[in-house]
């Protein structure tokens, strides 16, 4: 009988596949703990209109993140803040201030698991900070921390 695996199952298929298996197999574990369904014509009709569908948004999804990589990849962006006369910042500039930076500087919208900042500027100067987007796509920002 051929299944469609609703989850994964160990040693036998994986989510999203249809396999051959034995008809008890089938009736007595897969189709009552949920974890596959009968591949009708409808059932693999289905699953090949949603993987059309995701193909369809994960190119959409590349493109945006491509145009969005090279609006940022080498911009400037200069927070100013209060900092004490040997350069040391009151208040770290964090992740957040530097999205709230970019989305007032550049207008580009940027989520803070995309940002790659290892530890809280605490200092005045110059940083490079990566956004690092889905599909192996990174960019570079240069962060310019200055004094009021």
């Amino acid at each position: 009988m051929k299944v469609l695996f609703l989850k994964d199952v160990k040693g036998t298929g994986k989510q999203g596949e249809i396999k051959e298996v034995s008809d008890g197999y089938a009736r007595n574990f897969l189709f009552k703990q949920n974890l596959a369904k009968m591949a009708t014509g409808g059932v693999v009709a289905e699953l090949k209109a949603q993987e059309e569908k995701f193909k369809r948004q994960s190119g959409k999804e590349l493109k945006d993140n491509q145009d969005l990589a090279s609006k940022l990849d080498g911009a400037e962006i200069e927070i100013k803040v209060k900092a004490s006369g040997s350069g040391t910042l009151y208040s770290a500039v964090n992740a957040q201030k530097i999205i709230q930076e970019i989305k007032k500087q550049l207008r580009l919208n940027v989520s803070s698991e995309q940002l790659v900042i290892n530890e809280p500027i605490k200092e005045v100067g110059e940083r490079k900070i990566v956004v690092k987007f889905g599909h192996g796509l990174e960019a570079e920002v240069r962060v310019i921390v200055t004094a009021e």
